[in-house]
């Protein structure tokens, strides 16, 4: 049985959700203690069961019924999955504080060069190779023969 509570979301009790997925209540109960599922309570202290909690529970199911997982094992990829999922929350919350720091550095680009200490560009600090100079080619220069004294 489903219920509305003010803020609109669909809530199940414990026999419903014990019917949906063919579990007994005291499995339910059990992965409550585990602290794997954290249900809503009434002022009855009735659990009420919000689709996030199902969608959790799916995956504790799918990990136990399918590929044999223990309940430790299960915290602990629940737990490793919560971590990621917030690690890429903050990667993509820098990634955009980067793409923010880019377009106004940009701005501020050209006035950080013009208060340099060097006021050149890069191409005018490079060296033209004088025309008497050798080729920089990497091979050894050829030299006359020397005549003996």
């Amino acid at each position: 049985m489903a219920t509305k509570r003010s803020s609109g979301k669909a809530y199940y009790m414990i026999s419903a959700v014990a019917q949906k997925y063919n579990i007994h209540p005291q499995t339910l109960r059990l992965y409550e203690r585990e602290g794997l599922l954290r249900p809503s309570r009434t002022e009855g202290n009735t659990r009420l069961y919000s689709e996030e909690d199902l969608e959790q529970l799916e995956t504790i199911l799918a990990l136990t019924r399918d590929l044999g997982v223990n309940l430790a094992g299960v915290e602990i990829i629940l737990n490793m999955r919560r971590k990621i999922e917030q690690m890429q929350k903050e990667v993509n919350e820098f990634m955009e504080y980067v793409k923010g720091e880019l377009t106004r550095g940009i701005d501020d680009w050209e006035q950080r060069l013009s208060t340099a200490l060097v006021k050149s560009s890069p191409a005018e600090m490079v060296r033209a190779a004088a025309p008497d100079a050798p080729a920089a080619s990497g091979q050894p220069e050829e030299r006359a023969p020397r005549k003996p004294a």
